[in-house]
Parts: C-alpha cells; sequence; structure tokens
C-alpha cells in the first residue's frame, strides 16, 4: 500500500513537470503462461512482470510489478508437485531511483553493477541458474579519466528468509599512461550465519589492463580473509586470472590462465577460461580449488572461410579432479549462405569420488534462403559416456532443428531423443516441438511453443535461454513500450 502511494506520487508529479519539459517513459510486460502435461506434476504456472522507466532532466526511477502464481522455474529440482503458497508472489519488486549530471551518478535500489570482470564483485541476476544476486544498495559513479565506483548494501541472505546479508566497497581505475589502466577494488561481505551471528569477508584486488596496436592484456590478483567464522579459524584465499589477445594479420590467438583457491562467494563471477564455461567438478563451486590454462586461435582463410580452435585444461591441486574442453569449428560464408561444421569435447574426471564423464559431440548448422524463405537447420549428435566406481554406462542425444520465416511469422521445429544404443533406436524416447512467434502487434510479441524438450541452454530463432526439462505448452506475450 505505501509503495503504491509513492508510485502514484512520484508518476503525478513527473506528469506535472512533463507539462513543461520532456517526460520519456519505456518499459516492458512479460507474461507467461505454462500447461506442464508431466504425470506427478504441478500443471499451471504463471508469471507476469510489468517493469517501467521514467526520465526526466537528470533523474530516473524504475520498478516492477511481478506476480508469480507460481512461477515455471528453469530448474528442474524446483518444479512442484502440488500447489505451494510459499512460491506465490504479488508484489511491486526491483524499485531504483538515479541522478546523474555530467561524469558524476547516483542510484539507489535494486542494483546490477560489478567491479572489474566480476572477479571479485558483480551484482547480478544469473539467469542460468534462475538466482538472483542483485543488490539493494546506494550506488556512487563517477567517469571521466578516474573511474570510480562506490557501493553499499544488502542482499536476502540465503540461510534466513527476510533476513539480509551486507556488502560495501569500493573501486578506482586510472589511465596511468596511453594503453596502460591500473585499477583496485577493497570490499567487505558480512554473511548471516547460524545463531544469526554473521561471518566476515574482506577482498583486496588489483588489475592492470594493457592495450598496444594488436595486443590486449588483462591480469588480475585478488586476496580473502574470511574471519568470525562459526567454529573454525580464519580462511585467506586468492584469486589469479590472465588473459591476453594478440591479432597478427588473418591470425588471432588468445590465452588465459586461472588460479583460485578458497575463493567462491555469491557477489562474484569468476572466469571460467574454457570455451563452454564448464566447472571444473559438477558437485563443487567454481573458485574454491582449481588452476587452468586455456588457448585460442581463429584464422581467416580470404573472405569466406574461417577455423576456429579453442582448448583448456583445468585441475584442483591435488590432482585428484581433472577436467579439458575442446572447440574446433569451420565456418563457410558464401555469399548470404553461412556454414558450420562443429565438434566439442567436454572431459571430467574425480578420482576420489571414482567418478568420470565425458560428453562429445559433431555438429552442423546451415542459413540459406530456399525459395524466398531464410532457412536455418542445425543437427548434432551427442555422445555421453560415464563412469562411477566399477559401472560404466553411455547413450546418445541427437538433435535436429530447423528454424524459418513465413512472413513476420518466426517458426522453430525441433526433434531430440536420447538412445541407448542405435539397436534401440526405435524403441527410444522422441521429443517433437515446435515454437511460433508472431508479432501481433508492432509494440508486442506472442510466442508459443508445444511439445518436449530435453532443457538447458536452447537458442531457437536467434534467441538463447536457459529452460528446464518440459513437455507440454506455454504461450507467452511480451509488449514494449
Amino acid at each position: 500500500m505505501k509503495r503504491g502511494f509513492i508510485l502514484l506520487l512520484f508518476i503525478a508529479l513527473c506528469l506535472s513537470l512533463g507539462a513543461q519539459n520532456t517526460l520519456q517513459i519505456n518499459g516492458l510486460n512479460e507474461a507467461e503462461f505454462v500447461y506442464r502435461t508431466v504425470q506427478d506434476s504441478l500443471n499451471a504456472y504463471f508469471k507476469d512482470s510489468f517493469g517501467f522507466n521514467l526520465s526526466y532532466r537528470d533523474f530516473s526511477f524504475g520498478m516492477k510489478f511481478i506476480s508469480e502464481l507460481p512461477k515455471y522455474s528453469n530448474q528442474e529440482s524446483e518444479l512442484l508437485p502440488e500447489l505451494d503458497p510459499n512460491r506465490l508472489l504479488v508484489a511491486w519488486k526491483e524499485l531504483y531511483a538515479g541522478y546523474r549530471k555530467d561524469a558524476f551518478d547516483i542510484h539507489v535500489g535494486t542494483t546490477q553493477e560489478s567491479f572489474g570482470q566480476g572477479i571479485t564483485f558483480r551484482s547480478y541476476k544469473d539467469l542460468e541458474f534462475d538466482e538472483d544476486h542483485r543488490l539493494d544498495s546506494f550506488l556512487l559513479r563517477y567517469d571521466e579519466q578516474l573511474q570510480f565506483k562506490a557501493i553499499y548494501g544488502a542482499l536476502e541472505s540465503e540461510s534466513y528468509k527476510g533476513r539480509y546479508d551486507l556488502a560495501y566497497g569500493a573501486d578506482a581505475q586510472y589511465p596511468l599512461w596511453p594503453g596502460l589502466r591500473l585499477g583496485a577494488s577493497a570490499l567487505a561481505f558480512r554473511n548471516l550465519g547460524a545463531f544469526s551471528k554473521y561471518s566476515f569477508r574482506d577482498v583486496y584486488a588489483g588489475r592492470l589492463l594493457f592495450t598496444q596496436g594488436n595486443f590486449d592484456s588483462y591480469a588480475e590478483y585478488a586476496y580473502s580473509d574470511q574471519y568470525r567464522l562459526q567454529g573454525s579459524s580464519a580462511i585467506a584465499g586468492s584469486a589469479l586470472y590472465l588473459n591476453a589477445d594478440y591479432m597478427l594479420g588473418n591470425l588471432q590467438m588468445g590465452a588465459a590462465y586461472k588460479n583460485y583457491d578458497d575463493f567462491s562467494y555469491r557477489l562474484q563471477d569468476i572466469p571460467l577460461a574454457n570455451y563452454h564455461g564448464e566447472t571444473l567438478s559438477d558437485a563443487l563451486a567454481s573458485g574454491l580449488d582449481e588452476e587452468g590454462w586455456q588457448a585460442r586461435a581463429l584464422y581467416n582463410f580470404g573472405e569466406s572461410i574461417v577455423f576456429t580452435a579453442d582448448y583448456a585444461e583445468a585441475w584442483d591441486s591435488a590432482k585428484d579432479r581433472k577436467m579439458n574442453d575442446l572447440y574446433l569449428a569451420v565456418d563457410l560464408n558464401h555469399g548470404l549462405d553461412q556454414y558450420q561444421l562443429s565438434y566439442s569435447h567436454i572431459e571430467k574426471i574425480d578420482e576420489a569420488a571414482h567418478t568420470w564423464q565425458k560428453e562429445y559431440y559433431p555438429a552442423i548448422s546451415t542459413g540459406f534462403s530456399l525459395m524466398g524463405i531464410p532457412l536455418q537447420i542445425k543437427a548434432e549428435f551427442k555422445t555421453i559416456e560415464k563412469q562411477k566406481n566399477q559401472t560404466e554406462s553411455s547413450h546418445y542425444e541427437p538433435l535436429v532443428q530447423g528454424d524459418f520465416s513465413l512472413g513476420k511469422l518466426s517458426v522453430s521445429l525441433g526433434l531430440q531423443s536420447s538412445w541407448e544404443d542405435f539397436s534401440a533406436m526405435a524403441d527410444s524416447r522422441y521429443m517433437p516441438n515446435i515454437e511460433l512467434k508472431y508479432p501481433i502487434f508492432s509494440h508486442s510479441d506472442l510466442l508459443i511453443f508445444a511439445g518436449k524438450e530435453a532443457g538447458g541452454k536452447v537458442c531457437r530463432n536467434g534467441v538463447c535461454r536457459y529452460m528446464a526439462p518440459f513437455e507440454g505448452l506455454r504461450a507467452e506475450l511480451n509488449t514494449r513500450f
């Protein structure tokens, strides 16, 4: 009630000012209805978010109304067997206001921000895991030769609903001379734990950015000190990340190195230094104990053929956990037609847990025009092999997808499957699906999906999203203003 009154008062004030000055309003409404046809599962899900931004002179204000009745999560473990009152939400959220004048900027409310590349601090929304790590904060920025940021904010505790962790710090970056910039960060995190006691973490970091001609490099080192821990002594951690790129004619080369030790917490997004963004272990968070390197290259053969290679390895200090990541691709461009042949390989070993897994898949994708109709076709054949103790298993996951447009209507047709072996092709589970997207108005798009999908990162008609395994009907209406 109080938030609604403040909102109406602010809009009335802006409209009165707008009689004499320019008032800009823009926003987006996203509505989604999901009907899931899987047994032993809640069938109907609904979510709507209505967000807008008002700008007047040097001031801005925004907020979002969210209804989750309940929301369909992209994490399979969070899907509901039945309706849960704790998962229903109707509220105004994501409030923020700001003032910007020349190089000076103040922002209060829901905040998305990072220091450097996010190794030491990043306030963000993780779309892959459907997690919100955004602070409600006061943020001060100054952006000229000296770039300065200071933040003080809170984030709801993972352990106690309705209670908060605390984070504050500052970051500065300055061009020491042409091509060389130096940066430094200092942060403090206070995390609520058992018995309503806060544990402390202080982080200090320095970074260097160097650019000279065709050479670019980045280096950052951070030190972490955890103390006032419940039943534990202080813990020191560190992070080192190096990255460099060089262009020599038609050849582009790059390399990266990482070394993380007890350097993992919520408000960060550390580089994984591999093409597919894979963690060292699926069972552990990144940053606890890992070291690794990456090498990459891209070569243009004239204007029509591009070859890409990317290889990375990582391991822990005991060498019990290891992983390697490989990506190879050849792209051919012929006029408006495009073709790509690629190969991906990911392998992870955990000797302590006696587990091993490997997945690899060749893929081909094409984009061309057929009788005036733009058409994109993608096919991949994934093989997954696993071993736990002495038990071995393997299966295949073929996928075929075609995207095309008929006037304003965008269509995506897909077929996935899972085979234990080639002899079981006829008896295996198949997952057909179709997605239709149509601009019903100049400002509104209607999207309808029907069928089955395995989940994960899904790309259709040029848009990629992370989805949970799904079977049923999904309808979305997106309106811009």
